[in-house]
């Protein structure tokens, strides 16, 4: 074993026995309470592993190349391999794996009318192809009888019995078909990082999605994002006709209608003149066939704008769908996000992004082409996934940034991770904190100038609360946001997608639940972004853009505020994307007030907190009758408050 590996082994060690000192031992809870030590040492031992000369050799395409390969469809797919420079020595192998996520079939030799059937073949005299399953996962074809030499070929067929194989249920470019190659017969593989791809179409049309701004100013010329998309969310269908357009208040600039072409390939962006103050929703109907309602969109003169953000998402580069290009694209064109980040993982999927300068160089190329201040903000990220102490998202207020892996021994810890960003302009951001997959390690107290705020709702559910809707599955009691606070950190709160559908800003749509950011700034840049975030001026909903305001004492969420005898007085504004069922009050530990919404989409509240002490918190939860939900920042309690 080497030096990474056998230090893993004593840190682990370390970490999880009883540390004594003097007549005080103590015990170091130093990992997160699910974690996941084997995968870890999985990860290693890949890693260490010796790679031969002829492994990962040669070059595989598809023949023919399939014209149109439909989302959630079957279809049947020829691969064409040819061998490299040293060949494929008798006893070596080639390995073939479509995406192991979001519906592919896995592969299998032994059941030909069964989907997914592979069947492998050579022209090469000589040579034998022998079969092996590892079920749900891979196919190997382990050469036999005599070497395959360089040049010659052999022929993968997926889903070449009746049943086809079934296609990934998202649309994409680049889906890669795995190919890789075990050239000396050690048993260790090397993927082939040219492995060819297809493009995937969306389905049919079959649901209209309007997005506004949250908050603008009166005057102000806004946009409409109208996107058409099939019933998961793709997008791009075949449309063509006319979107209907209605609002209950006079906008200036709006038109009756929009027509939509083939080449506008299903999305456009209009342009109208705000009012000069109230909520403005705008609805939208094709024929009778699809109809959306916009988020709201608040006029206001003076306070904080409301930028929506998701900034957690994956692309086919980890284990997500499509590009960076198609990632980016979606956010802007078709969500109608302010504020995107793209955060493929350090060192989980197919291929790593800690290892490949060019992949972590595609994104950035990606961030910089679509980083437009004022009309759309990029952030370059990338997630820190560790399997010990849980995982968090890295985001860089700048183009450049590194990528400091969760298994560099310089990093491996959430303290290493923050003192190597140490005055940069970045922050980690803890997600699905409570559950699964891994839950966060909370006896690392996050950093207050690098981790302010942590994710409470995402695709894996909320990690707000146990009595949250939505609860994240494999939840840990005692480790939810709210168990956090109670411990002392103060910590706001915000939602993100987590998407890997290739959907930012929509992922709810075929998850049932995803995750979104309000971020309360000034103007749409980085610097601004920035500084919201670190003042805890942010809001978190798990999908629909519900619009949530809290102040107490007239600070903001986020706040410090210092107690006062005579208690507090706490506002609450909501206006919602369908009726309200109720909002929630929580201090300290509880919930300590419900209001009902009356099935109302606004509400406005107005209450009085008493016998407020040090360390109080509170904070406000949303819940909608069709299970959306927002939840503003905490407000803290400290008997003098010198600023923050």
């Amino acid at each position: 074993m080497t030096f990474r590996g056998w230090r893993f082994l004593f840190v682990l060690l370390v970490l999880v026995t009883t540390v004594g000192c003097g007549e005080n031992p103590r015990t170091v809870e130093s990992l997160s309470p699910s974690a996941k030590i084997e995968t870890v040492q999985m990860l290693l031992e890949d890693l260490e592993a010796p790679r031969h000369s002829a492994d990962g050799g040669g070059r595989a395409w598809l023949n023919p190349v399939p014209e149109s390969v439909g989302a959630g469809g079957r279809d049947q797919f020829s691969i064409c391999y040819e061998a490299g420079p040293e060949g494929i020595a008798e006893g070596g192998a080639l390995y073939f794996m479509p995406s192991p996520f979001w519906g592919w079939s896995p592969p299998q030799t032994h059941n030909p009318d069964g989907p997914g059937f592979c069947r492998f073949s050579t022209e090469s005299e000589g040579v034998e192809l022998v079969p092996h399953d590892v079920p749900g996962q891979m196919v190997i074809a382990s050469v036999a009888g005599r070497a395959l030499e360089p040049g010659e070929r052999l022929l993968i067929e997926y889903g070449s019995g009746p049943a086809g194989a079934a296609v990934d249920r998202f649309a994409e470019h680049e889906e890669r078909l795995w190919v890789s190659v075990d050239g000396d017969g050690d048993g260790v593989r090397k993927v082939l990082i040219d492995s060819p791809g297809v493009d995937i179409v969306a389905g049919p049309p079959a649901r209209l999605h309007l997005a506004l701004p949250g908050v603008v100013r009166p005057g102000e010329i806004v946009g409409l994002t109208i996107a058409v998309l099939d019933a998961l969310g793709n997008a791009g269908p075949s449309f063509e006709g006319e979107v209907l357009l209605e609002s209950d208040v006079v906008l200036a600039g709006l038109p009756s209608s929009v027509s939509l072409s083939l080449g506008d390939r299903g999305r456009t962006r209009i342009e109208f003149t705000a009012p000069e103050a109230g909520v403005v929703r705008i609805r939208a109907r094709v024929g009778e066939a699809m109809s959306a309602e916009s988020n709201p969109m608040r006029v206001a003169a003076d306070g904080p704008r409301v930028f929506w953000a998701d900034l957690h998402g994956h692309s086919g580069l980890s284990d997500g769908t499509g590009t960076p290009e198609d990632y980016f694209s979606y956010a802007r064109d078709v969500a109608g996000l302010d504020i995107a980040a793209l955060t493929d993982h350090d060192h989980w999927g197919v291929d790593f992004l800690d290892a490949s300068p060019t992949m972590w160089a595609a994104i950035g190329e990606q961030v910089k082409a679509f980083h437009e201040p004022g009309r759309f903000v990029t952030l370059l990220g990338y997630e820190w996934t560790s399997w010990l102490h849980g995982h968090r998202h890295v985001l860089y207020f700048d183009d450049e940034g590194e990528v400091l892996s969760s298994i560099d021994p310089r990093y491996d810890t959430p303290p290493e991770l923050w003192q190597a960003l140490r005055g940069q302009k970045a922050l980690t951001i803890a997600h699905h904190t409570a559950g699964g997959p891994i839950a966060t390690n909370w006896d690392y107290q996050p950093d207050s100038v690098l981790e302010p705020v942590t994710e409470v709702a995402s695709v894996h559910g909320s990690s707000e609360a146990e009595d949250s809707p939505h609860v994240i599955y494999s939840p840990v009691r005692g480790n939810f946001a709210r168990d956090a606070l109670g411990r002392g950190y103060r910590l706001g709160f915000v939602g993100s997608g987590d998407s890997h559908d290739g959907h930012p800003g929509l992922a709810h749509f075929a998850s049932g639940t995803g995750g979104l950011a309000g971020i309360m700034a000034e103007d749409l840049t980085r610097e601004s972004i920035l500084k919201a975030i670190r003042m805890r001026r942010v809001f978190a909903t798990n999908g629909p853009r519900i619009l949530v305001r809290m102040a107490v004492e007239g600070q903001p969420m986020g706040s410090t505020v210092e107690l006062d005898f005579d208690g507090a007085t706490v506002f609450i504004g909501v206006s919602g994307t369908g009726p309200i069922e109720r909002v929630d009050l929580v201090r300290g530990g509880s919930v300590v007030a419900s209001f009902p919404g009356q099935g109302e989409t606004e509400l406005q509240l107005t209450l009085h907190l008493d016998d407020l002490t040090q360390g109080d918190f509170v904070y406000a939860r949303v819940i909608q009758a069709d299970g959306g939900a927002a939840w503003t920042s905490p407000v803290f309690f400290e008997k003098s408050v010198q600023g923050e």
